[in-house]
């Protein structure tokens, strides 16, 4: 069985977590449509050698939700992922997100690289284009509105069936019908409020360039190549970050770690495995175009 506990964030939070096996820790960290039970496949796996942490996001029951709108942000998400580890115990660990979870963990990585084993960063790049961060920012608003308007009962009917979401439904129906079944059931305040205050304000990850390049954590970046969004900033964070690896999963969307768990979960661990075992080196230098 799990170990259940809530961790305690430094403004005061209570964030719902789980712990399952023993040994080098790993922390997942969830998208917005998802929450820690989206990494069930990988957990199953991954805790027979790991020790596999999840929790769920402020604004995700059982995890508190906040009223106040300031309480969420992309510098509050990344520092929630601290808050978990210190509960835990942890000093240092391998954090894997997914989407808003890669978001977050690249800024932990930038923030705390000390605290990081490793990251891995999967569908990460939705909105990160500088030249339309007004769209992008006016779509999240639009979202959160219809979120507050709907309830996420009605929202996540539509939300389940988007571009990059099909491809889940499409592989594994019973698994997508889960997904969509779990995502109705998110707090309609919690998710607007993650919305418009995680989401809609999050730098463009091309602001960030200079930083990934002083970065030195290995990372794995991982994408679907039908996930359109995010293939464009996937390749520019693996030409920033020296230490970083690319891996695209063919005829896949947003959802990888669901809809292809096999491969994610094998190239999870033979990415974790590569770091501890010291073969996971920057990019040779001789392997640079000019």
């Amino acid at each position: 069985m799990p170990g259940m506990s809530y961790a305690m964030t430094d403004d005061g939070v209570r964030l719902y977590a789980e712990e399952t096996g023993s040994g080098i820790p790993i922390v997942f960290v969830h998208e917005f449509a998802g929450d820690y039970r989206s990494w069930e496949p990988q957990v199953r796996f991954l805790s027979r050698w790991f020790r596999c942490i999840t929790f769920n996001a402020r604004g995700y029951p059982p995890s508190d939700v906040p009223e106040d709108p300031a309480r969420y942000s992309q510098a509050r998400a990344r520092d929630d992922i601290r808050d978990v580890l210190a509960h835990f115990g942890v000093e240092r660990a391998h954090i894997a997100g997914l989407s808003m979870g890669g978001f977050a963990s690249l800024h932990f990585g930038m923030a705390y690289p000390a605290r990081a084993r490793s990251l891995l960063v999967a569908s990460c790049g939705y909105g990160a284009d500088p030249t339309q961060q007004t769209e992008f920012q006016a779509e999240m608003e639009a979202t959160a509105e219809r979120i507050e308007r709907e309830s996420m009962a009605v929202f996540a009917h539509s939300y389940a069936l988007g571009p990059a979401r099909v491809q889940l439904q499409n592989k594994n129906p019973r698994g997508w019908r889960e997904f969509a079944t779990q995502l109705a059931s998110h707090s309609t305040r919690g998710s607007a409020l993650t919305m418009r205050g995680v989401q809609k304000q999050r730098p463009s990850l091309w602001s960030l360039r200079d930083a990934m390049r002083n970065m030195s954590i290995p990372t794995l970046i991982v994408a679907g190549d039908e996930d359109d969004p995010c293939l464009e900033p996937g390749l520019m964070m693996k030409r920033s970050i020296a230490t970083s690896g690319l891996a695209v999963i063919p005829r896949s969307g947003h959802a990888i770690n669901l809809e292809e768990p096999d491969e994610f979960n094998r190239m999870a661990y033979d990415f974790i495995t590569a770091v501890e075992t010291g073969r996971w080196s920057p990019r040779d230098h001789r392997a640079a175009f000019r």
